[in-house]
Formats: C-alpha cells, structure tokens, sequence
C-alpha cells in the first residue's frame, strides 16, 4: 500500500516558544544558540464540545484542531508505528496540554482478530454528519495474499471528547464497489454527487476508484455504492482549493488523480464531480509534478488557478510549464491561503529551503521569500514540509505549520503566524513530536 503524510489542518496559537535558531526570510543564518529541547505542558482532558461546522474539529467546540502523522519514535523504541498525534484548539488558539496519542494497540480496529501494527492519518471530514470531524486512517491488516485483500481503511469517529474515546471501525467496502486485488488506498473526501454529505473516494485496481456516497452510519458503512468508477490514472489526491473543491462551479467537489502514488513526480488530471460522483475527466492534464494546488493566482478577478510543483520547486502555473524558479529543493509540498489578509492567495512551497510567494492583485509574485526554519541537530540539509497553510488564531491571516525532519532522530513542528508583512520570523510555537510521543 502506499503511504504518505497527512496534510490536516486546524490549529491556534497560545504558547510562546521561541528558543529556535533560524534563517532569516532572507535565507542567511541569524546567529543564535541552537534549539533548547522543550517539554510539552502535562496533558489534560479534551474539553467537551456541543458539535459545529468547523473543518478539522474533531470535538466540535468551534475551534480547529491539528493532526500529526509520522512522529518520531522514542529513544530506544522498537519499529511499532507510535501512532498519531492529536493537538486540541481552543478560544484562544492551540492548547498545547489537550492533545491525544492514537495508536494502533488502543485506537485501531481488529482485522482477523488481529491488531493492525501501522496507523496512517490520511483525510478529515465529518462522514456521518453529527458535527464532530472524523479522521481516515489507513492501516495493515494480515493478508496471505491470495484473492482480494482485506480493507485497511478505517473510520475514528469524533465526538464530545474527540476522537480517542472509542477504536476505530474499518470501512466497509461493498464488494460491487471494487476492482481487482490491490490494497484500497488513499481515501480522499468530497462531496462529489453535491447532496451534502461527505463520500470517499478509495483507490481500486488500475486506473479506478470505489466511489463511496455519504452519509457513513457508526459502522463504516456509506449510505449507497456502485461500480468501481474510471478515473484518469491510478492515484488520488486532495485538490486543495482555497475555499472548496469545486473547482469548475457546478456545485459538485472535484477529484484530482494522478498517474502515480504521492511522493513522486507524475502528470495529473481531474476527475469532476456530478450528480453521480466524479465520473467526467477534466478537459486538460497539468504538468509534471510532485504537487499541485488550487487557487484565484491569476488576478484580475479570474477564475481558479493551478500551480503545480516539479523538482526543485520549478512551479507551472495555469498548466504553463517551469513558470516561477524558487530553488526550494527537494522533494516539495504545496500550500496556499491568504497570508495578509489582502484579498489574494499566497503560497508555500516546501522542501530543503522553503519559500513563500505572495498574492497580488496581478496575480501571484515572482519573488522568492526564504521561510524561517529550526535548526536541527546532524549533518546536512533537513527537510521541512508543509503540513498547513491556515487561519489557526482567527486574525484573517492564515498560518503556517512546517514539519522540518533531519533523519529519523531530529525534527520539529513550528508555527508561523501571519500578518499584513508576511509570516513572522520566529515561531509562534515549537516542539519536537519525539516530546509529543514520550507524554
């Protein structure tokens, strides 16, 4: 199965953590000492909330919450997946101390009476409607591999006291929704048949998804299903518009699918929602990428824009080819929202020298702003990606969470806050998921 970060937002700020040495926004090194180790605040229960429309609110107590994949397993530890990190927010932004580990042997569900040994956050909506957000998991459930294989994605439902009060329930897949004998994977949601409630789409074999109607019951099961759906390539992604993923206006969330797993560059296209789900292929494929992301980067009052990422961060926007050279480096990721509350998307781009590239009413600027990163303990370049790009303390402004990771023994999350000059210098908030993991 294929496996990738989870790039869920929600966040707020409310801790001062600022003991980081950085690069400037310029990209030359300030001097400072190196980074001080902190200790997350003692964890304390997550405050009950009453449900609401708010994306990434698994309590349902208005305020948006974080999620965090791929932590850093303790000194010493064995290879066991050590979970997902869950961080609560509140009236005043993000609350360090309510947070949640999720792991396999508390969290997942069994598969053939046994406990899956991996847990993977891959997608955010509220399947069943009940105003508290859900988390898609993937996992790997035994599999002999004779036949079919088993479903690995699996439902944690939130609630009053967020999603660690009960395990997850693996998603039930009708057997006339699938195509062949890969593993289910990538689970995007959407409401791609424009009823309002969230579907699934779930990659099958070949270049076809199992389209999955929503509203979901407790149980996993969606309230309707049919064949599997042709889709134009084999892999699935979040489009990840400003607003929405309707991205042709018709009501309608659409898909974006490429021609090969997440984490390698490949050609993509979309696949358009309907009245019956996402079964129209776009009119044009984008170029080579590693990423791409929607938005209005055109000016002018235009339309939605693409801009896709390609090595180095060479990104192609509006399907033109190698436009805008940012010499991010890497492997990249790709985030945009409206950093100074202008009226104009900006947008992050991820990699080993992350940047910025402001919104303007021409449309999206040529010039390169080097994001301040945490200095790691190691040799060589770390890699910072882009987990968030959002409106986390309710200024208007959306923030910036990073995940800069040397190896597999050094990382941190930071937060940069936005304002009417950019995103701040110094982080608002910092910590290692290793100080997340041991609490």
């Amino acid at each position: 199965m294929g496996r990738r970060f989870a790039a869920t937002t929600g966040l707020g700020l409310a801790l001062l953590l600022s003991s980081c040495g950085l690069l400037s926004p310029s990209g030359d090194p300030r001097p400072s000492t190196p980074h001080r180790a902190s200790t997350l605040p003692r964890a304390r229960p997550v405050p009950a909330g009453h449900g609401s429309r708010t994306a990434q609110d698994f309590n349902g107590d208005g305020h948006p919450d974080l999620v965090l994949d791929s932590l850093l397993a303790p000194a010493g530890g064995h290879d066991d997946d050590p979970g997902i990190g869950i961080v609560y927010g509140s009236a005043h932004g993000l609350a360090p101390a309510t947070r949640e580990l999720l792991t396999p042997a508390r969290h997942a569900a069994r598969s053939g009476g046994t406990v899956p040994a991996s847990f993977d956050a891959e997608s955010v909506c509220d399947l069943d409607r009940d105003g508290f957000s859900d988390l898609v998991v993937t996992t790997d459930p035994p599999y002999d591999g004779i036949g079919r294989p088993p479903v690995p994605v699996q439902l944690l439902f939130g609630s009053p006291h967020g999603l660690g009060a009960a395990r997850a329930v693996t998603l039930r897949i009708p057997d006339r929704a699938r195509f062949g004998n890969e593993w289910p994977d990538q689970p995007v949601c959407g409401d791609f048949d424009g009823d309002g409630a969230p579907d699934l789409a779930v990659t099958a074999s070949g270049p076809r998804i199992s389209y999955l109607r929503g509203p979901f019951t407790r149980r996993g099961a969606p309230k309707a299903s049919g064949a599997p759906v042709a889709v134009p390539g084999t892999a699935l992604a979040a489009t990840a518009p400003l607003a929405s993923s309707d991205l042709d206006g018709d009501g309608t969330d659409d898909l974006l699918v490429r021609a090969a797993d997440p984490g390698r560059r490949a050609r993509s296209r979309l696949a358009l929602g309907g009245p019956r789900g996402p079964l129209r292929a776009g009119p044009a494929a984008y170029p080579p990428g590693y990423a791409t992301v929607f938005g209005r980067f055109s000016g002018g009052g235009r339309g939605v824009t693409s801009v896709t990422a390609d090595s180095g961060g060479l990104l192609s926007v509006g399907g033109r080819p190698g436009g805008i050279r940012t010499g991010t480096g890497g492997v990249p990721t790709l985030a945009a929202a409206d950093v100074h509350h202008d009226g104009h998307p900006d947008l992050v781009i991820g990699g080993t020298r992350p940047a910025l590239l402001s919104g303007t009413a021409n449309g999206l600027s040529t010039t390169v702003r080097r994001v301040a990163v945490p200095r790691l303990p190691g040799t060589g370049r770390p890699r910072t990606t882009v987990l968030a790009l959002t409106d986390f303390d309710g200024d208007r402004r959306a923030d910036l969470v990073l995940l800069t990771r040397r190896g597999r023994a050094h990382d941190r999350v930071t937060v940069l806050t936005g304002g009417p000059s950019g995103l701040s210098a110094r982080p608002a908030l910092s910590f290692t998921t290793a100080d997340f993991r041991a609490s």
